[in-house]
């Protein structure tokens, strides 16, 4: 009786110990999906890309569009008039402002689409981008100089695409 009360003891214990270890397990896979939620990609079959990824792949998460912004603040006044680097923080600053009031922030930043009146300021542009967005896995971006912005003194427009993970 001892013995079989021991082997049954010793079963359950087997298990227990297995179904904890398939919990594990099935933790561990939430933890890596929770992380493969976003990938950005960067190919050696494609061009360079100079501080911009060629791609994000998406598995799930709920997507935020930012409409483009400008450097206007919160008032809606012009911040920076002239000043291209003034106004691209401004725009940040309004970009990040967008995404806190959507429970995001520049690392769930995906896609940024920046257009220019100068596309020679994409330096100084970049510069202070990097004081915002991951370095490291940067969005996926676009430039483009236009011949004018809907008012006169905005020297730049970005809009962006965010992915939250849920």
């Amino acid at each position: 009786m001892r013995v079989a009360a021991g082997v049954v003891s010793l079963c359950l214990a087997g298990s227990l110990s297995a179904g904890f270890s398939r919990n594990q397990q099935k933790d561990k896979q939430k933890v890596e999906n929770k992380q493969s939620v976003l990938t950005f990609v960067k190919s050696d079959t494609l061009p360079p890309a100079p501080g911009y990824s060629q791609a994000a792949v998406v598995t799930r998460g709920r997507l935020i569009y930012i409409a483009g912004q400008v450097a206007l603040d919160h008032s809606g006044q012009l911040v920076g008039a002239g000043d291209f680097r003034v106004q691209v923080k401004q725009t940040f600053e309004n970009l990040k402002a967008a995404l806190a009031a959507n429970g995001a922030t520049f690392d769930n930043v995906v896609k940024l689409n920046s257009y220019f009146l100068d596309i020679k300021q994409v330096p100084a542009f970049r510069e202070v981008r990097d004081q915002y967005v991951n370095v490291t896995n940067p969005p996926v971006s676009t430039a483009v100089e236009v011949r004018r912005l809907v008012r006169d003194e905005w020297l730049i427009e970005i809009e962006a695409i965010a992915v939250v993970p849920e």
